[in-house]
Order: structure tokens, then sequence, then C-alpha cells
């Protein structure tokens, strides 16, 4: 087997440094060893090793040339060269904006398609060579030219969450210090809204309240996120929990950073904080449990009317004795990093209730009331009834349409009436 000419040389600056100390007799053995190693020609083998390292001069079609020996010449590729200017690139960028940020499949096609037209009025500004160039660009290219001009309209996705910063120095962030999250009671709350895609207009709301020991969940539907109808939530969501209430632990929304909430939890003395800003991760709780609790079992459709308000808080009724009582889930205990790769350990899944049975820090009347309504529960009449209320809240759901958006100003114009003549020409 032929060894490729990297490792030969590796060979070669191995032995060079051997091959110089070595004395007559050892050099023959080296070189008997490095031809039978690399297949060289014996003299060639020698004339290496005597000459590594050092400047020769040879001639290479004709001209002297001077090398060091053992050091690879590396030929130059030159790039390809560029094909489409800056005219080019403004031209396509204009009439991207134009016709309405098409992608790059469809924008190709109608291109090519209405290129006579864009050249026989010549409001665009297209020569000949733009022209022909607009003919043959790829959609590939096309992605690669607009890329930076595409990652300007990117949205960033929708949020519900508008900043209350007039209280932001008096509610302070949460840390280690502030929570003792061994003990039931500190719990994060976050909001859910029910827009269908669309933050237009008002839409009902899920006020999510998770209890970071246990994994106690209450959810409680509210007509909007106006900060009376989220306090009335958060009052309703309080008077259900099994545990006095601690700590309270929210985003940054102004339906939660209110004068109202921080004077409540003074007077009820409760630590309230907040998470940092952007920092989605820190309520991760109750992030969690707005997927597998709430959009899990209503989904993403759009609901407004107060009827919908109270279907929603019927199946909610069910839903929390069946997930609180009887759906057991895993916490995380650990996690390990052996280099690359990420070892987490879970502990055994147990029900919320479970975990506040076995706690030592839940009063004892609490435990015994919540024995008491766990004995009357039935989980198959339960998962019945929420799938009936499913069913009639469904029937609640609306489809919006947002309002049109403003037309872009044009930086040209090309006349309708031309375009409509030649489109039915060429159709």
């Amino acid at each position: 087997m032929e060894l490729p000419m990297r490792i030969r040389f590796h060979i070669l600056a191995v032995i060079h440094a051997r091959y110089k100390k070595a004395s007559k007799g050892e050099k023959g053995k080296i070189l008997d060893e490095l031809v039978a190693t690399t297949g060289y020609n014996r003299k060639y083998a020698a004339w290496l090793l005597a000459h590594w390292g050092t400047e020769v001069s040879t001639v290479i079609d004709g001209n002297p040339t001077l090398f060091v020996v053992g050091k690879r010449r590396i030929k130059k590729r030159g790039g390809r060269p560029r094909i489409y200017d800056q005219a080019f690139i403004d031209t396509l960028t204009r009439l991207w904006y134009l016709f309405d940020c098409l992608c790059s499949t469809r924008f190709v096609a109608f291109l090519r398609s209405l290129i006579d037209l864009f050249c026989d009025l010549g409001e665009v500004g297209i020569t000949k060579e733009l022209s022909m160039q607009l003919r043959t660009v790829s959609s590939a290219t096309v992605d690669r030219l607009l890329a930076g001009e595409r990652k300007k309209l990117r949205g960033k996705g929708t949020s519900l969450t508008h900043p209350g910063s007039l209280l932001k120095r008096q509610i302070p962030i949460r840390t280690f210090a502030d929570w003792d999250e061994v003990v039931p009671g500190f719990v994060e709350v976050d909001l859910v809204g029910h827009d269908g895609g669309s933050a237009f207009g008002s839409f009902l709301c899920t006020l999510t309240m998770t209890d970071v020991c246990s994994g106690w969940t209450e959810t409680v539907g509210v007509l909007n996120k106006a900060q009376k109808h989220v306090f009335q939530g958060l009052q309703c969501a309080r008077e259900r929990f099994p545990v006095p209430l601690l700590g309270l632990d929210t985003d940054n929304g102004s339906e939660f950073l209110n004068n109202h909430l921080v004077r409540y939890c003074e007077q009820e003395h409760i630590t309230f904080t907040r998470s940092r800003p952007y920092r989605k991760n820190d309520n991760c709780f109750v992030e969690e449990k707005n997927n597998s609790v709430v959009r899990r079992s209503v989904g993403y459709a759009r609901f407004e009317s107060e009827e919908a308000l109270l279907s929603l808080n019927a199946l909610y009724t069910n839903l929390r004795l069946l997930g609180n009582f009887f759906l057991p889930s895993a916490k995380l205990t650990e996690k390990l990093r052996d280099g690359s790769k990420l070892y987490r350990k879970y502990d055994t899944p147990l029900a919320p209730y479970q975990r506040l049975m076995s706690s030592d820090k839940v009063p004892v009347k609490s435990k015994e009331a919540l024995t008491v309504l766990y004995k009357s529960l039935n989980p198959v009449n339960l998962a019945n009834a929420i799938h009936e209320q499913q069913d009639k809240l469904a029937k609640f759901a609306v489809r919006f349409q947002t309002p049109c958006r403003a037309v872009r100003p044009r930086s040209f114009h090309i006349h309708p009436g031309l375009l409509s003549r030649s489109l039915s020409s060429r159709f």
C-alpha cells in the first residue's frame, strides 16, 4: 500500500534528525528502513536525507527556481470570478421589494417570464447585461444575494409580554437567597394567549401557576390581559392552591409588574420576584406547564367570547384534578457532563399530590383535606369529562383575520395598464 505524500514527509522529518547524528553503518540501516517504508529509490532517499531543510536550485519549465527540501509547495488556486456586481444586486433587491418579497423559487420564475416587459418599460433601468443575468440567475444564488435583506424583515416571533419598566427597580430579580425551592408554596406564574396566531384585538388568556417544589399547577382562564382580570385570576388560583403561597415569580410583563399586585404581595407577606429580561428559561417550570398542560389540552385556536371563557374554566376544573392528583411527572435531579455528552438523571415519577404528601413542610390539615378530596375522585370520569369539555370548547373557536397592512412605499412605479396589457398578450 502506497503511503500518502503527507505521511512520507512526516516520516522523513522524523528520520532526518536521527540520520544526521548516526554513524556510517547506522545510516545504511536507516536508509534500508526508509526505502522499505516509503518505497523510494535508495539514491533518492539518501539525497533527501542529506539535503533535508536546505535550499537547492533547480530548473522548472526552463526557469531556474529555488526551493527548500522538505517544504511542500502549495499551489494557490484562484477563486471563482465574481459574476454579479453591485448594480445587479441593487436591481434584484428593488424588484424583490416591489413584488412583495417573493420566495426565491417563485421570484426567479417571475423574473424570467416578465423580464422582457421590464426592458420595454425602461423605468426599472435594466440594461442588456442585467437582463441576461436576470434570466440565468438561480434561486440558490438569489437566496444568497438577498440573505441580508431577508434578515432585516425576519420577525422575532409572537410574544404577548410587554415590558412594565416602572417597577423593575422595586421588584427584585429572583435569586437563590430569595426562594427556598424545597418548600412547597413558591410558585412561578405566566400568561398564555389563545390568540390563534394573531395578537391583534382582544382574546382569552390562561393564567398558569406552578409550584416549583411539587409541580402542582393551577390554570385559570381570564378574559384578556388587563391587570384587573389577571389579578382576579391570581386570586382564584391562590384559593385553589393546596398550600399557603410563600413566593411569586413572574416575567416582566406589565400585567404582572403593577402597583396593585406589589401592594397585594406586601400585605399578604408574599415574596414577589421577577425573571431577568429576555431570559425565558428563568421561568422554566411554568413554561413547561404552558406546553404540557395548556397547549396540549386547549391547543392554539382563538377564543374571544365570555361563553368560551366559561367553557375554558369548566375544562380547567376537571383538568386540575386529573393532572395534580393522578398524572405523574419526573423531576431532574442531576446533570453530568462527560466531554461533549450531557447525562441527565431524574427521580421516580410522582404526581404533585404524592410529592405534597411526602413533604414534611406541608401542614397536616392541608394533607388531610387533600386525602379526602383524592378518595372522592375517579380518574376515568375526569378524563371523560375533559374530552366532553374539549368538544364544547372547540365550538367557540373563531377565525380571525388581521387587518391589511399598509402599502410599502415604492422607489419606482410601473404603470398598471402597461403591465396588464403585456401580461394579457403573453398569456
